[in-house]
């Protein structure tokens, strides 16, 4: 061995390298990004073939939560906030478990897309294309991804919005199995909102802490 190589395995040591938490995740994001366009195609198309896809994706999202996971209780030190990192890795996972749950069971209970169900997809699609914009500019420009957490909250309200009507218009008839298994469907896609909006209060700690 070299004295390069001992003095690099030294220096390893006692200032061990800091992983590029930024980028895990972007890339986190960017896996639940395409979780969420998968979703918003199977309340289009209600495709087997695109639940099998989206069932596929969220297996590869896991494997990225756990490496991020991983690296974070391994890392010496963090660029930002141990504990906003965490918050961040679980909430994105929590939005992926979500769609799963929701694809799931909608097989399972043999529910249909309805436009209640396309159009909290479609902001749930808006706020986490907003969340991935918004954890890329951390590295670089910190304080505009604060106009990205804000357009992700502003998705979850109007998904909230729609849930709302949803449940007003579901609750009129009187085919109450439907009515039960569609609310539980309802229900999954705005936790799946509720979690997208955590992410972006975590996205907006993270930029006031180091703007």
């Amino acid at each position: 061995m070299t004295t390069k190589n001992i003095l690099t395995i030294i220096l390893d040591r006692v200032f061990p390298k800091v992983p590029d938490f930024f980028q895990m995740l972007t890339e986190q994001n960017q896996k639940v990004a395409h979780t969420v366009n998968l979703l918003v195609e199977y309340m289009e198309h209600d495709g087997p073939e695109v639940a099998d896809a989206l069932k596929e994706d969220i297996h590869e999202a896991d494997l990225i939560k756990v490496r991020n996971l991983h690296e974070l209780n391994d890392a010496f030190s963090t660029p930002i906030d141990r504990e906003d990192i965490y918050r961040a890795i679980m909430a994105l996972d929590d939005i992926v478990v979500y769609c799963k749950t929701t694809v799931h069971e909608m097989e399972v209970l043999g529910v249909e897309p309805d436009e209640f169900m396309r159009n909290i997809s479609h902001y749930l699609q808006e706020g986490v294309d907003a969340l991935h914009s918004g954890f890329a500019k951390l590295a670089t420009r910190p304080a505009e991804a604060a106009h990205d957490a804000d357009a992700a909250r502003k998705a979850e309200r109007r998904a909230e919005k729609q849930y709302r009507v949803a449940l007003s218009t579901l609750f009129e008839g009187s085919d109450y199995v439907n009515m039960f298994k569609r609310r539980e469907i309802y229900r999954h896609l705005t936790n799946a909102a509720q979690h997208m909006a955590q992410c972006a209060n975590t996205l907006h700690d993270i930029v006031v802490k180091i703007s």
